[in-house]
């Protein structure tokens, strides 16, 4: 960890909270938004969320896996969210949305009119602009707990899951 840590305290709400908490407390309310406040479906959600883990390497991210009314995505997604360009395990959505990240995350100015066209067949402006506040969301932050040295550190809450469920 590159943050030196008061012993008894939980690094994460030590950083995020007691750290900067005017920023670390609007931050958290904005990833737990991410989570409680979508609208997308749970593949779409999960295949950009882990594509973002995948390229920041934030392995507390990598090992999450988001539940809805008692669902994940099934154990193998992940690998198969690695292979977004090939599998047969996606449809042009979920496709879509492990792209998008990619391409946010590495290219952003790569994103062309072709995309855009793929992207607006498949998606609606609202689930556009709510895939960008997401994605943006897990960059940022699966950034900051992994160059902090947080990722290895964190641990699941005792309570209901961002969604508010468990």
């Amino acid at each position: 960890m590159r943050i030196d840590i008061p012993e008894g305290k939980d690094p994460i709400e030590y950083v995020w909270g007691e750290m900067v908490p005017g920023i670390g407390a609007a931050a958290a309310n904005f990833s737990l938004a991410v989570y409680a406040h979508t609208t997308l479906g749970l593949r779409e959600f999960e295949a950009a969320r882990l594509r973002i883990a995948q390229i920041n390497g934030c392995v507390f991210c990598l090992d999450w896996r988001t539940e809805r009314d008692g669902q994940k995505v099934e154990e193998e997604f992940a690998d198969a969210v690695t292979e977004w360009r090939t599998t047969d395990a996606f449809d042009d959505r979920t496709r879509l949305a492990a792209e998008y990240a990619e391409r946010y995350a590495l290219d952003h100015h790569g994103l062309d009119g072709e995309f855009w066209t793929r992207m607006t067949a498949h998606y609606s402006q609202l689930e556009i602009v709510e895939l960008t506040m997401c994605i943006g969301s897990w960059l940022s932050f699966g950034r900051l707990n992994h160059v902090l040295g947080l990722d290895t550190v964190c641990v699941l809450p005792s309570g209901p899951s961002p969604s508010g469920k468990r």
